[in-house]
Formats: C-alpha cells, sequence, structure tokens
C-alpha cells in the first residue's frame, strides 16, 4: 500500500485529504506517479478532471518528483497544485 495525500484545492475537490492504495506492479515494470495518477482519475466523476486537466504536482516521500517516478509499498504521495509566490 501506498499513502496518497491531496492538499490545498485538491483536498476540497475531491472531498479527501488522504487514502491507502494498492500498488499493482509486474516484475517488468514499475507502478509510477503516472500509473497511480490514472487509477485515481478512473474513481468518480469529481476525480476524473482533477488528474487528466488540471496540472498537479507531486511528491513521493516528500521529494518533488515527475511522472515517471516509481513507487513502491510504503511511500508517501503527494498531490497539490502549483504554488505562486511574489
Amino acid at each position: 500500500m501506498i499513502k496518497v495525500l491531496f492538499f490545498a484545492q485538491l483536498r476540497e475537490q475531491l472531498n479527501c485529504s488522504q487514502l491507502d492504495f494498492p500498488v499493482t506492479t509486474s516484475r517488468n515494470t514499475p507502478f509510477t506517479v503516472a500509473d497511480l495518477k490514472t487509477q485515481l482519475s478512473s474513481k468518480g466523476d469529481h476525480w476524473q478532471p482533477v488528474f487528466t486537466e488540471q496540472k498537479i504536482l507531486a511528491a513521493v516521500n516528500q521529494v518533488m518528483c515527475n511522472d515517471e517516478a516509481a513507487l513502491v509499498s510504503g511511500d508517501e504521495v503527494a498531490f497539490f497544485p502549483p504554488v505562486t509566490g511574489g
């Protein structure tokens, strides 16, 4: 299982702050952040636009990553909207 966290407006849009998600891997293909996004987008109507239409950032174990980052059981993945500063 991986722990998935949602922050800021994502938490509000999904009405969910965190969930546990099973890691599905095959021996030759790692389970990636992109795979997680694809599976989360299939959870329902309000999940799909968040993970297919919006630009969201991801961190694995509190380190920023891209969609190709491999995930393993025990990882923590956080999704959040882009941050702007001034």
